[in-house]
């Protein structure tokens, strides 16, 4: 922890090190309570700089000794540094280190920790520093040689990055573990494991001929859990090779699971470490969300292997080098791994979902920055949607600029170019447009780097007009950048928007074109256009922008019931569902959905060539938080009070069509998590939560009571959650029962036992009576036996679910919640300050609430940033909130 204000590192003032390390000798002698670590690191002068001291990173370690060419050499401590003032003469020298560190008294989980029975590591982006004292930045890359060495009964296996080269016994019942990593990396690619695991193995063959093992390591008794996890990195190896020339170049590629961990997986060359959810599924356990999440986080921490370790970033400003441009792989990866068209456009349309959710508010809010940032305080804080999801939407206008082909050519020239160095965001851009001169990227590059520079969501206006006698639509567009902090005026951006003309029969009066559009207005003009048509434009989500294009609500019908392109087609239902829901929240319209929209979402719910995946989508109506979005000024309570009417009236005004689509998307067949199977699961756990809402609602027992036997019953945990939702958000009687009963059944299973933690964190708070209720149950449940505030998931499952995605139980008239919120970002704080700074985030845009929320949301943020021992993680992200409101 630091007192007084952090450091705040600029990315114009990045200058190369003094002094590079070419190449690490460790070797770990591991002990929970005092691990000893020896280091050999050899050393290179940077000619290019300035002679100067050598210094060295280090947070909680304790140095024994440093010796350099052999000889002790003294040295001095200067905030969290170890400095060398007069290192040995020569371009080169060898520098040891030994030092002790202690895992288990590490609660931060970064660096070298304790977890279960275990030592695991994660070093992104900066606990490298957390184990021995090193260049801790990511331009300073060396091959590695480590040795590992622990009691052979309590950690039988010990891992760590590249190929296994020696191992054997030691006295006193220990043993060794030598590995080599022959490709060059920075320190927080480092990895290393110790614990008592087993492994599923399989091998495979590369198009080159070559045989490598794949190994997944788990902790004994979850092995049957982990057949899927091996299956997508199968997949995830054929895919990158296949479309994009990359092959597996290591011997060995590793996957260990760990209950303990901040994030979802970390990349680690040839040592991938994830937390459990993103290994461990059996149809019993985990949901189709769960098994896609799998195959999409196994697939991205794959693809880092070359997008983020064979080339990687040049400081940390970069980071969307690497993170922006593998989400995109891993999306479209999974969309590959869909198959059918509607599977593709329905992972699409959840992508573009969640980068709403998520990136939008923040380019909206305190914390709003670029993809590629200018400075920062904490760099944990910047492990944001804006540096991995908008980054992919960057990379893919990118693909759509050039075409997916040129993108190719744009990844093969980029890897001819930078293999084995660490740049920047600038040449990964260079090279795309290189491979593809004259292409609309290449002629307009300058300017579509300001996806990087520019924070904030552009507006696009689209406007048309159509002249009957010349056959002629003319779509004028134009775009605005609303201020930011510290960018009260931008520049043009890029925008590639993908463009149709439909007739208001549905027919196709101009087919899908590209228009971009990169000056503060263009005209783009359609000939031969035989009537007056309804312009469908950003198709698939073109780029990341907010489109305003005029149209009326029988123009949106028209899209909703004919256009071809699947996002446009979802996202007209969701806009004239939005415009009734900000119309009742507004009070301008009575909150009573009209029949020409019941009418549109029936004729959705019963059309046969319709996929039930997209059913689902297009049925649910916006969230709560994408509702808040929109407004300048918000009031939880009462958005909370309409989307709820609303949905009891959907429940209600199609009850018959429900309970068809419910016995119709029954999946009477063995589990297996395909977009088909879990489509219809999808549509038949909607169903059942409108059948149990509009029973509920009516005094009606029979779909309540259907729910709690299939919470009893089912075969799948996609069912039987679902059920149990319907229950909980119903406000039904069963909930309780079925609540004991899931608990019962989940065994003490970690990850089911965090879904029954969330599902009630998350539970829509009653209208009228009974309110708060949801809030009352969250907060009773932090002294239930199995909640743990050190374990991350668990804390996730439920502060988290209930802070950010359950706005009314929070936001409280009487500010119960946000004083709720300010006790645990002490505890947190206390424990693990990247999950601290992530809870910090919830009040994002508190300056955007009604009274009397918003005062009583400023008093919790000023007692939290008063404290005097804050983490600088969450120092920075409470210090830019305070800022927004000035």
């Amino acid at each position: 922890m630091r007192e007084g204000p952090a450091i705040v590192v600029h990315r114009q003032d990045y200058a190369a090190p003094a002094y590079w390390i070419r190449k690490v000798e460790l070797c770990f002698d591991l002990d929970p309570v005092k691990t000893i670590v020896s280091s050999k690191l050899h050393i290179e002068r940077n000619p290019a700089a300035e002679p100067q001291p050598l210094k060295l990173h280090g947070e909680d370690v304790t140095v024994l000794r440093v010796m350099a060419a052999g000889e002790s050499v003294s040295f001095r401590h200067e905030d969290k540094l170890l400095v060398i003032d007069n290192p040995p003469a020569g371009e080169q020298f060898v520098l040891e280190i030994r030092n002790t560190c202690s895992p288990e008294k590490n609660t931060q989980l970064s660096g070298l920790y304790t977890s279960g029975s275990g030592f695991f590591t994660q070093c992104e982006a900066e606990g490298f520093r957390r184990i021995t004292y090193f260049l801790d930045r990511p331009d300073v890359m060396a091959v590695y040689t480590v040795t590992l060495r622990a009691d052979k009964k309590k950690y039988p296996v010990l891992l760590s990055n590249g190929n296994l080269v020696e191992q054997g016994e030691l006295d006193n019942g220990r043993h060794f573990a030598v590995w080599h990593d022959p490709f060059p990396k920075p320190s927080y690619l480092f990895a290393l494991v110790a614990a008592d695991l087993v492994c599923r193995e399989q091998k495979i063959r590369t198009r080159a001929g070559k045989e490598h093992l794949l190994q997944v390591f788990v902790r004994r008794g979850d092995l049957g859990k982990t057949e899927h996890a091996m299956a997508s990195l199968v997949a995830s190896v054929v895919w990158d090779e296949a479309r994009f020339g990359l092959p597996l170049d290591l011997e060995r590629f590793m996957i260990v699971a760990v209950e303990d961990f901040n994030m979802g997986a970390m990349e680690n060359k040839g040592l991938n470490i994830f937390n459990t959810k993103y290994v461990l599924a059996s149809p019993a356990t985990a949901t189709d969300v769960d098994f896609a999440g799998i195959e999409s986080v196994v697939g991205h921490e794959y693809f880092h292997n070359w997008t983020g370790n064979r080339i990687t970033c040049r400081d940390w400003f970069q980071l969307s080098l690497k993170e922006g441009l593998t989400v995109f792989r891993d999306q479209e990866f999974s969309m590959d791994m869909a198959g059918a068209p509607s599977a593709r456009a329905v992972k699409r349309i959840e992508d573009v979902r969640a980068l709403r959710a998520s990136q939008f508010p923040e380019d909206a809010g305190a914390m709003a920055h670029p993809v590629r940032p200018d400075s920062y305080a904490a760099i944990d804080n910047f492990y944001t949607p804006t540096v991995y999801e908008k980054g992919a939407e960057v990379v893919r206008m990118m693909q759509t600029l050039v075409g997916r082909q040129g993108f190719e050519r744009g990844i093969t020239l980029y890897f001819e170019r930078h293999d084995g160095q660490a740049v920047t965001c600038d040449d990964f851009a260079q090279a795309i447009a290189d491979a593809n001169p004259g292409s609309e990227l290449a002629t307009r590059l300058e300017s579509f780097k300001r996806w990087y520079s520019q924070a904030g969501t552009p507006r696009l206006k689209a406007r048309g007009v159509y002249d009957a006698e010349a056959r002629r639509y003319t779509l004028t567009l134009a775009q605005t950048a609303l201020p930011s902090p510290g960018q009260p005026t931008k520049e043009p951006f890029v925008i590639p928007v993908l463009a149709a003309l439909l007739g208001r029969d549905g027919r196709t009066l101009a087919a899908e074109r590209l228009l971009v559009l990169d000056s503060a207005e263009q005209q783009f003009v359609f000939d031969e256009v035989d009537a007056e048509p309804v312009p469908s434009l950003l198709r698939g989500f073109s780029a990341p922008v907010i489109l305003d294009d005029g149209l009326a609500d029988a123009e949106l019908l028209t899209l909703l019931a004919h256009d071809s392109d699947a996002f446009n087609r979802w996202e007209a239902g969701q806009r004239l569902a939005l415009a009734r829901l900000l119309a009742a929240v507004a009070e301008t319209a009575p909150v009573t959905l009209d029949e020409a929209f019941v009418e549109a979402m029936r004729s959705v719910l019963r059309d046969p060539a319709l996929d039930p995946a997209f059913k689902e989508m297009a049925l649910t109506l916006p969230s709560e938080g994408y509702v808040a979005e929109q407004l300048a000024t918000f009031d939880p309570q009462r958005i909370h009070a309409v989307r709820e009417q609303f949905r009891e009236q959907l429940a209600s005004a199609l009850h018959a069509d429900w309970a068809v689509a419910f016995e119709a998307n029954l999946v009477r067949e063995g589990y297996a998590p395909t977009p088909a199977q879990a489509g219809r699961r999808a549509l038949a756990n909607l169903a059942l939560a409108m059948l149990c809402l509009h029973s509920v609602r009516s005094g009606n027992p029979v779909w309540p009571g259907r729910a709690y036997q299939r919470v009893k019953d089912a075969s799948n945990m996609t069912d039987r959650i679902g059920a149990l939702a319907a229950l909980v958000h119903s406000h039904s009687e069963l909930a309780e029962p079925a609540l004991e009963r899931f608990h019962a059944i989940a065994g003490g299973e970690p990850l089911v036992v965090d879904k029954w933690f969330a599902l009630q964190a998350q539970a829509s708070e009653p209208l009228g009576a009974g309110q708060g209720r949801s809030f009352a149950r969250a907060k009773a449940l932090l002294k239930h036996p199995d909640f743990s505030l050190k374990n991350p998931n668990r804390a996730r499952s439920l502060i988290f679910q209930l802070c950010m995605n359950n706005p009314a139980a929070f936001h409280r008239a009487d500010a119960a919640g946000y004083v709720f919120w300010a006790e645990r970002m002490f505890e947190l704080d206390a424990i693990n300050p990247q999950v601290a700074a992530r809870l910090a985030r919830v009040m994002d845009r508190w300056t955007a609430l009604a009274e009397p929320y918003r005062s009583a949301a400023r008093e919790a943020l000023v007692r939290v940033a008063a404290k005097p021992d804050l983490s600088d993680d969450v120092r920075e992200v409470l210090g830019r909130a305070l800022e927004a409101q000035q």
